[in-house]
């Protein structure tokens, strides 16, 4: 059993009267059957996830599959509901969720009851798990912003997005080992900025398409569906002549579309270079050679430390398998250009199981 103090029976955070009276008890039952959900949950929708979680050390399954399947629920949000009121109710929901997980009281609810177990054990081992909130928390307000699918003004605003998203979700990971490190947030920066952008790309061919009206159990309309829309940057439209509406009549071959898939995808194929360069340096004992761009801001305070130090060399092994988010992102690039840069025609990868093994050998993205 998991408590923030051991038990036999239960897992639950040690008792303080002045924040609640109610013993909030989770047993090993409860944690298991919320693994097999989360696992479950990635390998149907997050497939690429799933891979990378099978590649990482049994002790860090638990931390990586409940943020993952949490990050899903909000991702897929915006599809699952027939009004922005509801979505906004469902954002809620998880904040609320996520509120109470940290304060001990976690909802009966799978993706919160294995987050709990991993806060708990965090606490137990002297972590500090209300930086994961305050990621958590980010990203919820992040994903609520841009529930309506809101158009990216310019290619800097998608990076902006893609930090406060998938860069910090890798924020929370790192916090989860724990790691407070200003080199691992750095490479972390780079590499969700890099995921989040092949995100949008990846969305491209289902986004710019209708989807289907919302019907009740019965089968009858009860709400319309989603408007087709284009993510991409608007500067970089403007710059390449490409138009929305002749993306949704044309496709692929609406002019200018592939030069604008092309200029976004080579800011997402820059932050990857910039992540191996960085690597090269930090593990070769030298500075990363590029300054970190949010150092200073909140939970981005780091004590001075010099790359070469063994403290430097110790987080790089440990936080390494949360670098393995960019392996999926650079291989999705590289079948992009095998496409000419046409979303519409990338198929999925039979190589990136391989891919994963050889970065997890060789240390490298």
């Amino acid at each position: 059993m998991y408590r923030a103090v051991r038990a036999r029976r239960a897992l639950e955070w040690p008792r303080d009267t002045s924040r609640f009276s109610r013993r909030y008890y989770i047993t090993d039952a409860d944690v298991d059957k919320a693994r097999q959900f989360c696992v479950a949950q990635l390998r149907q929708s997050d497939y690429d996830s799933y891979l990378i979680r099978n590649v990482l050390p049994q002790s860090r399954r638990d931390a990586y599959d409940a943020l993952r399947a949490f990050n899903l629920e909000l991702v897929r949000l915006p599809e699952l509901v027939s009004h922005p009121t509801i979505g906004k109710v469902r954002m809620q929901f998880w904040r609320d969720a996520v509120n109470n997980t940290f304060a001990g009281k976690p909802p009966r609810e799978p993706i919160m009851i294995l987050l709990h177990k991993v806060v708990s054990e965090l606490a137990e081992t002297g972590g500090t798990p209300s930086s994961i909130k305050f990621w958590l928390l980010r990203l919820i307000s992040t994903r609520e912003k841009y529930m309506d699918n809101r158009p990216f003004a310019s290619l800097a605003s998608l990076e902006e997005y893609a930090e406060n998203t998938y860069a910090t979700l890798m924020y929370s990971n790192l916090a989860a080992l724990p790691i407070h490190s200003m080199h691992m947030d750095h490479l972390a920066s780079h590499i969700g900025k890099a995921c989040g952008i092949v995100a949008v790309l990846r969305g491209i061919p289902v986004l710019a398409a209708p989807s289907p009206p919302i019907q009740s159990p019965q089968g009858t309309n009860v709400g319309s569906g989603r408007n087709p829309v284009l993510l991409l940057p608007l500067d970089v439209m403007a710059e390449t002549g490409l138009r929305e509406e002749d993306v949704y009549r044309h496709g692929p071959r609406a002019e200018g579309f592939q030069d604008a898939v092309f200029k976004v995808a080579t800011r997402a194929h820059d932050h990857l270079i910039t992540v191996k360069e960085m690597l090269k340096n930090i593990q070769a004992g030298q500075n990363p050679g590029h300054e970190y761009e949010h150092h200073g801001e909140e939970q981005h305070e780091y004590q001075l430390a010099t790359p070469g130090d063994d403290d430097t060399h110790r987080d790089l092994r440990r936080a390494f398998s949360v670098f393995l988010e960019g392996v999926p992102a650079g291989d999705y690039l590289s079948r992009l250009e095998t496409q000419n840069f046409d979303p519409f025609t990338v198929t999925s990868s039979w190589k990136l199981p391989w891919r994963l093994w050889r970065a997890v050998k060789t240390q490298q993205i």
